[in-house]
This record gives C-alpha cells, structure tokens and sequence, in this order.
C-alpha cells in the first residue's frame, strides 16, 4: 500500500493513502468485498470507524449471539471461495433442510419447501453474527493487499482520475473506487447525494434463542399472523432455534419489557405441536431491530458504488437480506475481474455494467417481501381467504414451488 507525504509550498500536509479501492464500512458484507479484491491482486484500504473493529474480543463465547443470519448457496460460494466457510466454527453452522410456512390460524394456508425437491443438500444454512465476522476477521488479518484504517469520513471528493476520502484526522484515502458498504444510514450514499425511497413497516425484528424439547431435524418454521406480525423459528445446532419475530411497534416493544417465559407463552400455540416446550437459552438475551424498506434510486455515482445495506434494506421474511449484500459483492468482484485492460476499477463503464446486473434481483426481492409484508398483515377476510389459498395452492404445485426456492437459494 502507498502512502505518501504531499509537500505544498514548502508545508508537510496530511498523509494520503494510495490505494485501487477503498471501502467503507466494517460489516460483513464490506469485509468479503474488501477480502475479495485484495486476493484478486488489488490495492485496499478497508475503512472503519474507531472502535468497530475485529470482533476477535468475543472468540471463545459459549453464548449464542441472537442475531443469526440464513445464508443461501451464492453467500457460501462466496465465503468459500474467500477461504472463510471452512474457517467458521462448523459446530455452531446448522444446516437448513426444509422450511413450513404457514398462516396463524388453525386452518390457514400452508406451504413447505424442502432441500431433497429442490436437489441440493441444504436449503440455507444459519450462522451467528458473531461466527460469521470472526471468520472474516481472521482472513482479513493474512490478506495481503489491503490495509485496515481506522477513521471518520468526513468529506468525499471526485476528480476524473480518482476519489478522495478526506478523515477527521486531516489524512485521506484516494482510490479508482469507494465502495459504500456502510450500511442503512451509508454516509458514503449521503455524501454523492444519491435519493432515497424509505418507508418504515413500524415493526421490529425481535431476535431471542430457545432451546427446543422436540429436535427441530433442521427445519425452519414461519407463520404470518395478522396484526401480530411474522414469527419464524430457525434451526440451531443441537435442539435450539433462533427467533425472529417481525412484531408491530407496540408489541415488540411489550416483547421487549416481559420476561422471556411470558415470550415463550406467547410462541407456544404455534411451535408447541412440532417444537415441544420452549426454554430461553442461558444466558437469557433479546435484542430489537427496526424494520424498513429502503430504495436507493441507484447503487452507482462517479467512481462509487453501494453494497449491502448501503444499496437496499428489505423486509427480513425471507431472510435475504445479508444475501443480497453478498450477491452484489460477487457481481462487483465479477464485473472488475473482467475489465478491459484500459479501465481502471472506477470506470463509469464498469459500474453502470454492476448496477445493470443487480437491478433485477435487487428490483425483484424488494417487491416480493414489500408485497408479501403487506399482503400478510392485511386482516381483510376475502385477502386471508385469498391468502390461503394460494400458499394451498402453490404446495401442491412443485415445479413452480422448486423454481422458486430454485431462485432462492441463488440458483
């Protein structure tokens, strides 16, 4: 990595970084980017705020971190293919083997999909938060190219040859490209002045973990019901599962203030019968969320691009959303890697090509959960009739019921 000294008048100014890209933001989507161009031979500074740095403190936890994550097959291509699958703690991964959807009610609709009709080994499997970044961790510490900087962006700078992040410290990182992967509230999305569409479901994601008295053989549950909202249990290692409740503002917050026995009352009548009796798993733990829709009106500006949260934000019912984050890594990394020679990774040719080969899946899942969000809070009669129906419907249906977990899973 280059870093040099510009001398202006005979005066020192503050250290710039040189660099090919320069990424913003510490999430797990930012490091499989910034792991990914480092090992394709590229130049790069990974930039994080001051004290959000390696997760590495907490290695060794024996709690389970409440916040999980359902990754398809392109997300651990990806984590493969950057070395890091095979350096998560496997003991703590649980494969997902089948999935029941279904509505609240005693004869609601219901839906199942499972991995031996759709051909593969797993539907998708759940990992810790916490697994998943000390694993990116760990690969970041041996990668060679890149180049952690801990700082503020304070001001972002365009020239015809480069982009410029300007730090609180007075330094700067001047790079072909900024990636933006900094989140829902991306600072780099605000600093091009990119617009947002952005709408609140006034729901929170309610995140706890039970152990389970009846094994769960690797299946995650769903259920929509009505003015309460989503609940979805997922498979844990062991007889544990992970909950996932997209609750109305003014439940998730009642969630939030009883104990978890009250919680597990709650769950009861839906998980009991496949389930069995539901203990919070020690030490007791629930965490929140706020759930919104955003839409940046694009992924792209002159030599930046979005990733992740930073260039969509979904309903979490399907459990894609760190997916799709890690989709756009593997066509941003896909599209660079096939360049011309001529261009350089900022190239506007380049990145109008990454913004076309996102648009349709990005397009696609922010309408499917919007709609189905919508469609499954309505407590209309004729719309839960239709509802019902449908998901009836569609079970009974398996080539398009297997093209759509075909899709998915990244398929």
């Amino acid at each position: 990595m280059g870093h040099y000294l510009v001398f202006d008048g005979g005066l020192m100014s503050a250290q710039v970084r040189d660099c090919d890209i320069c990424i913003v933001g510490n999430g797990a989507v930012g490091k499989a980017a910034a792991l990914g161009f480092a090992q394709s031979g590229l130049r790069v500074s990974l930039l994080c705020a001051p004290g959000s740095g390696s997760s590495a403190v907490d290695s060794g936890s024996a709690d389970w971190d409440v916040r999980v994550y359902a990754l398809n097959h392109v997300a651990h291509d990806l984590l493969s293919s950057l070395k890091v699958w095979d350096a998560l703690d496997q003991a703590r991964v649980a494969p997902v083997s089948a999935m029941q959807v279904q509505g609240g009610g005693i004869d609601a609709g219901k839906l199942g999909f499972d991995a031996y009709g759709a051909h593969v080994n797993e539907l998708a499997w759940i990992i810790e938060d916490r697994n998943l970044n000390q694993a990116l961790d760990t690969a970041l510490r041996f990668a060679q190219n890149l180049t952690p900087v801990q700082g503020r962006a304070q001001a972002l700078s365009v020239q015809p040859d480069a982009a410029q992040v300007v730090l609180d410290d007075g330094s700067s990182i001047r790079a072909s490209l900024v990636i933006g992967a900094d989140g829902a509230q991306s600072w780099v999305r605000g600093a091009c002045d990119i617009g947002l569409d952005y709408r609140s479901y006034h729901q929170q994601g309610v995140v706890s973990n039970f152990e389970c008295a009846k094994p769960h053989h690797g299946v995650a549950h769903q259920w929509f019901v009505q003015e309460q909202g989503i609940i979805a249990l997922l498979p844990l290692p062991g007889n544990r599962v992970s909950l996932v409740w997209s609750a109305p503002d003014a439940l998730a917050e009642t969630l939030l203030r009883e104990p978890l026995s009250a919680l597990v009352e709650r769950l009861m009548p839906y998980c009991g019968e496949v389930l069995g009796a539901l203990q919070p798993v020690l030490p007791e733990a629930i965490k929140a969320f706020p759930l919104r829709l955003m839409r940046p009106h694009s992924m792209i500006a002159p030599r930046v691009a979005l990733v992740g949260d930073a260039a969509h934000a979904v309903h979490p019912l399907a459990g894609h959303g760190m997916n799709l984050g890690f989709a756009d890594v593997v066509d941003l990394l896909k599209v660079i890697k096939e360049k011309e020679a001529h261009r350089d990774c900022g190239d506007a040719r380049l990145l109008g090509r990454y913004q076309r080969a996102r648009k349709e899946e990005v397009m696609l899942m922010l309408a499917t959960t919007d709609g189905l969000a919508r469609l499954f809070a309505s407590d209309l009669t004729p719309l839960r009739t239709i509802r019902d129906l449908g998901l009836n419907l569609l079970d009974r249906l398996p080539v398009i019921k297997n093209k759509l977990i075909a899709h998915a899973m990244g398929k």
